[in-house]
């Protein structure tokens, strides 16, 4: 079996500590390294094949981040770090996922799983290098017998109806597609979207306004699922000033 070569880049021994154990319990997944810097990163990004970068964000001399946009050709990069203000600046570099420290084993595993689903998902963030797509990324989805490209920054809310998923898009356009609103959840950036209900996901850059009790985009009024309350509220506060 051809494992996935991880790379773990952290100035935090700990939280280097936490992944390889976690990186030691899966068969498919092979620990290449730890690096407590970007910089020492480079070293090995230069000279060895990595399939898998787990990369924190706040480090000195060089960030994650700055790190990322000066690789010419990068693996596939979940982010791990224990602020949520950079969620967004990950999503524009395409990054897989965004886990927040301390980051729990099922919350690793669901990130582990999304890397191999996408992989070979007909719907799907493609991979380029042309600075026009790499700008916008997108997503296939059926609609009226076509694969129809969606823009993510331009999806304002998804909404289930019955046996089918409206897509709303901020141009007022509506695209829908005889799909999952679950199977559309799983292919979808969760440092962007997030589940508010068990029948609306939502952009989480176009949210204009909420309350405990629901989230207004473009006009409308989206419920907050009783579910849903505790996680969409975490995720939200951590960008609210009083």
């Amino acid at each position: 079996m051809n494992k996935t070569k991880c790379l773990l880049v952290d100035d935090e021994t700990l939280a280097l500590d936490v992944l390889e154990s976690y990186i030691n319990r899966l068969d498919n997944l092979e620990l290449v390294a730890k690096c407590h810097s970007a910089v020492e990163a480079i070293t090995i990004l230069n000279s060895t094949k990595i399939d898998l970068l787990f990369l924190d964000i706040q480090m000195p001399g060089l960030t994650g981040i700055q790190l990322l946009r000066n690789l010419s050709n990068p693996p596939t990069v979940i982010f791990s770090t224990a602020y949520t203000e950079y969620a967004v600046e990950s999503y524009d570099l395409e990054a897989l996922d965004y886990l927040i420290k301390p980051i729990p084993f099922d919350r690793f595993i669901k990130a582990i799983n999304r890397y191999f689903r996408n992989s070979s998902a007909s719907i799907h963030l493609p991979k380029t290098t042309s600075s026009v797509e790499t700008e916008n990324p997108f997503i296939f989805i059926k609609s009226d017998k076509r694969m129809v490209k969606v823009t993510l920054n331009e999806i304002l809310y998804i909404e289930s109806l019955r046996n089918n998923v409206s897509i709303f898009l901020d141009n007022r356009k509506e695209i829908t597609t005889p799909n999952t609103i679950s199977n559309i959840e799983a292919k979808l950036p969760e440092m962007s979207f997030i589940r508010v209900h068990r029948s609306f996901i939502v952009s989480i850059p176009k949210i204009d306004s909420y309350t405990a009790a629901n989230i207004k985009i473009n006009g409308e009024i989206l419920p907050i699922g009783r579910n849903y309350k505790t996680s969409v509220l975490e995720v939200l506060d951590h960008n609210t000033i009083e």
